[in-house]
């Protein structure tokens, strides 16, 4: 089968996640790259599911690029696009977006301000395969 004519390219799986202050990792509340890295697994097990109804296995990423800091705070949007259908392998390709920023209080106290971000920011990109049965 053609990927032209397979239904299964371009499905596309968007997952959203707030991230929580626990995963700050570094100065800044930075969180380290492997924290969206691990968002794209959860959203190529969903597509390995709808493709193939089973939760098939991460093989490898040929290419991942960390574009902006992914902070603690953070609600990111994640988004796995089926790119190209082989017979037991799927390549994904994932971007992981900042939709929504925690900020500081006005105050300076600790408040709990945050805001959806008028311009997203790309955090992460990358491309991965994975295998079903």
């Amino acid at each position: 089968m053609s990927d032209h004519a397979d239904h299964r390219l371009g499905l596309t799986v968007t997952h959203r996640r707030y991230v929580p202050y626990s995963h700050a990792h570094y100065a800044g509340n930075l969180v380290d790259g492997a924290y969206s890295l691990g968002l794209f697994g959860d959203a190529a097990t969903e597509v390995c599911i709808r493709t193939d109804g089973d939760e098939g296995l991460f093989a490898s990423y040929s290419e991942v690029q960390f574009q902006a800091a992914v902070r603690a705070g953070d609600l990111l949007e994640v988004r796995a696009e089926v790119v190209r259908v082989g017979r037991r392998s799927r390549t994904i390709e994932f971007t992981a977006t900042v939709v929504g920023r925690g900020r500081p209080a006005a105050d300076g106290s600790a408040g709990s301000s945050a805001a959806m971000l008028e311009e997203p920011i790309v955090a992460t990109r990358a491309t991965g395969t994975v295998v079903v049965p």
